[in-house]
């Protein structure tokens, strides 16, 4: 039988909106330790912070790409037939700031998991064009339009695969996996923005928990679970709890 494990080192990085930061500041903890991965795959935010450093963008250069930004610039408002918000402006902010266009031209493989809609059914991108795979994969269903890409209607990734660990355990010799969607109790608030929060972090919660358990090592904290998937207003702070769960993770590996 051919051996499958392609890769020494797979990472993984999980969906959680704001809290994608604190991918950033794992990775930079990463590579404090000498670490660098063979393929990154991602969701949702995962996929946006994957698809950056594997465009060549080091997680410093990442994070002052998003400070002083809010939510609002990277949306478009649109009456509510298939989301409350256009990715018109997510899509123009990646434009802008990758110059990989297509996969292909990424410095280090990338997979990035979508959700198709219809078929209800994962799909995992990695190859082709980066900018809509990396749009559809951060799509939240019912915030964002559906991103329609050849014929298919895609919304974020974490509605099967949150932390789409499964999908290249086979492939890896290691795999070290960072969860950033922890559930935690969050008091009750009359909101729209609550409702659609909160049943979307228990969805993502629910389908990731074989996912933990297949990780090499897995790096994740409560601390961040604090903050809402729109905080851009913390990326900072979030960005420092990333690097010290990662830190902290690493730190007690070696020990």
């Amino acid at each position: 039988m051919a051996d499958t494990k392609k890769y020494k080192l797979a990472l993984v990085l999980s969906g959680g909106g704001a809290r994608g930061f604190a991918h950033l500041g794992a990775l930079q903890a990463l590579n404090e330790k000498g670490i660098y991965p063979d393929i990154i795959v991602g969701t949702s935010a995962g996929a946006l912070a994957g698809a950056l450093y594997a465009d060549g963008y080091t997680p410093l250069e990442i994070i002052g790409l998003f400070k002083k930004m809010k939510f609002t610039e990277f949306t478009e408002f649109t009456l509510p037939k298939e989301g409350f918000f256009k990715s018109t402006r997510f899509r123009a902010f990646m434009r802008k700031h990758l110059r990989a266009k297509q996969f292909e031209e990424l410095k280090m493989p990338l997979w990035a998991v979508a959700s198709d809609i219809e078929y209800g059914e994962s799909h995992v991108f990695s190859k082709g064009d980066l900018i809509s795979a990396v749009v559809a994969s951060c799509s939240i269903p019912i915030v964002f339009t559906p991103v329609e890409i050849d014929g298919h209607h895609y919304v974020d990734g974490g509605l099967f695969a949150n932390f789409p660990v499964s999908m290249i355990r086979r492939k890896c010799e290691k795999l070290i996996g960072v969860n950033v969607s922890p559930m935690n109790h969050t008091e009750y608030t009359r909101s729209l923005k609550y409702i659609i929060e909160r049943t979307f972090y228990s969805l993502t919660t629910s389908n990731s928990i074989i996912d933990r358990e297949l990780c090499d090592v897995l790096i994740e904290s409560c601390e961040i679970a604090e903050y809402s998937m729109y905080d851009l207003e913390h990326a900072e702070t979030i960005y420092q709890k990333g690097y010290e769960m990662a830190m902290n993770a690493l730190n007690n590996m070696n020990s």
